[in-house]
């Protein structure tokens, strides 16, 4: 039985892990921006999305579960592998590690704008950068994520983590809205100064189309997949 006091390892490895992705994603398309001219941002943020989530679900998932996305855990608290109430506080962890991460990229990459000008310009921003076939991806790409996750934890494969990185890296230089399927991701890209900023309406609108295709994938896969008897 698990004790109390482990919750609080577990939110901080979930804040790490989400930390790190979003220091990846966000990171490798400015630097592909500073310095890679001629290198497609989406080819570079793929890379360094997929590998780094890979280490991240290796090192911390053992710890965890190595969610590192509301939406996973969404999709975790539907099929009722992990509790709402723990669930809620790996997801103000995630959101938590989004934020930092992002700071972070600013801090490293400070250049015009800067880190407190770029803070300001996704969230004065209603204007809307997304259109129909963005939705459409990201709720796509959450859904897929989903199903990758739960039949790799319900087959009990040893290859976990190198599956949603290879989803995540694969489907990032595949898909129109080149995969956030993350919330966190989507705050944290409020805030960022390079191509991959986003504005406020565009990250609530992927949110909710992660949400609802988290809880889509998860009710699939629970009846297509379902959890073994304990008996």
């Amino acid at each position: 039985m698990e004790s109390k006091q482990d919750l609080p390892k577990k939110m901080v490895a979930e804040l790490l892990g989400t930390m790190g992705l979003v220091i990846a994603v966000m990171g490798s398309v400015m630097l592909a921006m500073n310095s890679l001219s001629g290198l497609p941002g989406f080819v570079v943020a793929g890379a360094a999305g997929g590998f780094v989530l890979f280490a991240m679900i290796e090192s911390l998932g053992k710890i965890s579960g190595g969610h590192f996305n509301p939406a996973v855990t969404t999709a975790m608290i539907v099929s009722k592998d992990i509790d709402a109430k723990n669930g809620l506080f790996y997801m103000i962890a995630q959101f938590i590690g989004g934020l930092v991460g992002a700071l972070l990229v600013l801090v490293m990459f400070y250049q015009s704008p800067g880190p407190v000008d770029s803070f300001f310009v996704g969230i004065l921003s209603t204007t809307p950068d997304w259109l129909l076939y963005h939705a459409i991806s990201e709720f796509l790409c959450v859904f897929m994520l989903v199903i990758v996750v739960f039949c790799c934890v319900r087959s009990g494969s040893k290859y976990t983590s190198l599956a949603v990185g290879a989803t995540v890296g694969g489907m990032i230089m595949c898909t129109a809205s080149t995969f956030y399927a993350n919330p966190a991701v989507d705050l944290a890209r409020i805030f960022s100064n390079g191509g991959d900023q986003i504005s406020i309406v565009t990250a609530i609108v992927f949110m909710i189309m992660a949400f609802i295709a988290a809880v889509v994938a998860s009710l699939v896969m629970s009846w297509l997949y379902p959890k073994a008897s304990s008996s």
